[in-house]
């Protein structure tokens, strides 16, 4: 079947998240520094590669009222580069809340507030990877 990736992508920052090979479960896996987009399409090729990715999933920064700002016409342009460059399937996701929910998962699991800074990126990429693995089951690909 092949592995998901999780992506929230940021101008600063992109985390990335990895389900396991049946589609169940996400797991945070790493930020990438956003130091232009040829550099970050390179790294995601590569952990393509070594995870044998099958279908990306993309973070939609909607607003709040459900509409498109700059920031999610920009995200829908980066998925368009993704599929062109990776030759991949890219769903783009409802990113709504998703970092209010991350943040909040390491309040309570105790991370210290420099902790948190250091892992929001990629906890944000597995909130938004595994709401779609659980909305779409095992039968997302």
């Amino acid at each position: 079947m092949g592995k998901y990736l999780g992506i929230d992508f940021g101008s600063k920052r992109i985390g990335v998240a990895v389900s396991d090979e049946e589609g169940i479960i996400a797991f945070p896996l790493c930020v990438i520094q956003n130091a232009g987009l040829q550099r970050v399409v390179q790294e995601l090729n590569r952990i393509v590669a070594e995870r044998t990715v099958s279908k990306i999933v993309v973070g939609l920064p909607l607003n709040m009222d459900g509409s498109k700002g700059p920031a999610a016409e920009g995200v829908e342009r980066f998925a368009e580069l993704l599929k062109e460059r990776l030759g991949l399937p890219v769903d783009l996701w409802d990113e709504r809340l998703s970092t209010k929910i991350a943040e909040r998962a390491m309040i309570d699991g105790g991370l210290s507030r420099r902790r948190r800074k250091q892992s929001i990126d990629e906890a944000t990429a597995h909130v938004i990877l595994q709401s779609y693995l659980d909305a779409h089951g095992n039968a997302a690909l």
